[in-house]
């Protein structure tokens, strides 16, 4: 499958009433390639999708499908011009066809083509059979594959899909995101999905572009956008955060586990020093009776439990740090609800820890 890139959007810009709402948006999807463009609801996500599509007008900035502009330098191609598919929460069904012509109504050619393009793809969503329903007889499982199908049917060398999933169950969901990679990734189109779940995107996308505000703060492969993220808000988006405050002082910022090198920031300058809950680690050994060096590095501290709380597969425990009374969360595979008020030695992973300027 060719790797060649397929869209290519460029300075991307949209206001409404003098407030922008996407600002200079820029970014390219391979043929093959899922890439979320993953934010909070209202940063421009959704507006950016529509004027790649062509339902929205960009106020500036170009659109590429395979190198020929869409939109820029005196072109506006309509949506029907720019070989694109499109996939919205709501399905947008129609429920006086079968499924057989819903997935058929953008198809061209003869009878016998669109037949078996349309049975083609029926049986790549698992429908087979199907083709002779409405959409009120399916589940809403299989109306989001007969979406799919739809949108897939006239072969578009760019797929947009905006929170396709949102709709279902928690229950269905996996599986259908499953099926739904599964085909987009043989046909091979580039893919444009908007989403505000983390997991989401963490699980479908070759590449995330994390949004804030109208602007573009991160992008890169799920494993470096969590791993390295760009700044506190950036961490605290994809779970929940600790921070440690401190004061940089000859490049060193004291914490309640010991100091930090903290390089790049001036003396006197505020910090942050931020690490998840799963890193934060409890001394089960020495059951609160002293340090243990081998759960962590650095230095240990103690905490009073505050609360315990049971998840299923994990356990959250607050603790106030009697080095400074802060408030920390460590996260603990299984069942493990001590009591409120005991006292217990924690160490964290320093190489999981993010160091940030306070902004």
């Amino acid at each position: 499958m060719s790797n060649a890139i397929r869209l290519e959007v460029s300075g991307l810009t949209r206001s409404f009433g003098g407030r922008p709402v996407v600002d200079s948006v820029s970014l390219t999807v391979a043929a093959g390639q899922v890439t979320c463009l993953l934010g909070p609801s209202g940063c421009g996500k959704s507006t950016t999708l529509r004027m790649i599509a062509g339902v929205e007008r960009p106020d500036a900035g170009v659109v590429r499908i395979d190198g020929a502009a869409m939109f820029g330098a005196g072109v506006n191609l309509p949506p029907e011009a720019r070989s694109v598919g499109l996939m919205f929460q709501d399905f947008a069904l129609f429920p006086h066809l079968t499924v057989a012509q819903n997935v058929a109504f953008g198809l061209s050619g003869d009878k016998a083509a669109k037949a078996a393009r349309v049975g083609e793809l029926l049986e790549r969503v698992n429908l087979t059979g199907y083709g002779a329903k409405h959409p009120h007889e399916l589940s809403g499982g299989e109306q989001q594959r007969v979406a799919l199908a739809r949108a897939l049917a006239p072969r578009p060398r760019v797929m947009l899909m905006d929170e396709p999933f949102s709709g279902l169950d928690n229950r269905l969901r996996d599986g259908i995101r499953d099926v739904t990679l599964d085909v987009l990734k043989e046909e091979g189109a580039a893919v444009l999905l908007v989403t505000h779940e983390p997991d989401e995107a963490m699980r479908m996308a070759d590449e995330i572009a994390l949004m804030r505000a109208g602007r573009i703060v991160q992008q890169g492969a799920p494993y470096n956008v969590y791993n390295a993220p760009v700044d506190r808000a950036a961490a605290a988006f994809f779970s929940d955060i600790n921070v440690i405050r401190g004061v940089s002082r000859g490049a060193l910022t004291e914490t309640p586990f010991g100091a930090f090198l903290t390089p790049g920031h001036a003396d006197g300058a505020e910090v942050e020093i931020v690490i998840r809950p799963q890193h934060l680690k409890i001394d089960f050994d020495r059951g609160g009776r002293g340090p243990n060096p081998t759960v962590g590095d650095g230095t240990p501290a103690r905490g009073v439990v505050q609360r315990a709380r049971y998840l299923g597969a994990n356990s959250l425990v607050e603790f106030r740090m009697e080095f400074d009374g802060s408030v920390l969360t460590a996260s603990v595979p299984g069942v493990f609800l001590p009591k409120a008020g005991t006292a217990l030695w924690l160490m964290i992973r320093r190489d999981r820890c993010f160091v940030f300027g306070k902004r």
